[in-house]
């Protein structure tokens, strides 16, 4: 099982996962032509993808969404209220209503040979989710865009091969930053994004002797950067109470605006 950041943060995201039969995008927030140059790059084709799983109606999350489905016809899996929101946006464009999959949190589905399972997540939007996907006995997850995470995330984040948590601010950063107030009281909401500390306490909490690789990904321009999000997380891991240090486990970061580095689980 093939698993690929092409775009994470806050000015896009796009995650890909795959198989030798299947292929899946979760999230399309960049161009339509970025898609498709990062699938290139990683020796896929958009039109190979057997869907597009989005997790909610936020522009960083369907950008690119309109275009692949109409150039290339890709069924759209989404909660109900995330296709109400969709379709009431300008963004999107005309869709075919046909190539929209409506699913359920906490109820499992396939796509060709991956059993994907979504759940809930806190965050401003009308019905977010986050997704675990599977293949035979290896397992993936992305989850951003978390207000805040309890033991239902920490539940469906379990005993997984490969994940790509939310990082997304330094506190102090974005305490003392240019944002006004109302939106950094968003950001720090329950309903808002995960920091760096909390993501370090929840991978705490998920890690075990088998993960294969982690990736922070959903990193604010203004509120972040990479080797903070990265020692901050580490430190919280190595200090936390569990029984590992952050080298035990490959731990990257999810580039901007650039593919990562190919994971293979």
């Amino acid at each position: 099982m093939d698993f690929c950041s092409i775009a994470s943060g806050s000015s896009g995201n796009c995650i890909f996962a795959g198989t030798d039969h299947t292929g899946i995008l979760i999230d399309a927030g960049i161009s339509g032509k970025k898609v498709v140059a990062g699938l290139h790059s990683i020796e896929h084709k958009p039109e190979e993808l057997d869907g597009i799983l989005i997790t909610h109606e936020h522009s960083d999350h369907i950008k690119g969404l309109g275009v692949l489905a109409r150039k290339y016809g890709i069924p759209i899996y989404c909660s109900k209220g995330t296709k109400r929101a969709m379709l009431g946006q300008k963004m999107l464009g005309k869709v075919d209503e046909s190539l929209f999959q409506e699913i359920v949190p906490d109820e499992g589905f396939s796509v060709g040979d991956m059993e994907i399972l979504p759940f809930r997540v806190s965050h401003d939007a009308a019905e977010p989710v986050a997704y675990r996907l599977a293949s035979g006995k290896k397992s993936v997850a992305v989850a951003t865009d978390l207000g805040y995470y309890d033991d239902y995330i920490v539940d469906h984040l379990k005993h997984l091969d490969a994940v790509l948590i939310e990082s997304n601010h330094d506190v102090n950063m974005l305490q003392v930053g240019i944002y006004p107030y109302y939106l950094k009281q968003r950001i720090l909401g329950q309903k808002g994004h995960l920091s760096n500390d909390n993501a370090g306490r929840l991978l705490g909490e998920i890690l075990h002797d088998d993960m294969k690789a982690v990736m922070l990904g959903h990193l604010s321009k203004e509120n972040n950067y990479e080797a903070l999000a990265l020692a901050t997380v580490c430190a919280e891991i190595t200090m936390g109470d569990n029984p590992y240090k952050a080298e035990d486990f490959p731990i990257q970061i999810a580039k901007r605006d650039e593919p990562s580095q190919l994971i293979a689980v």
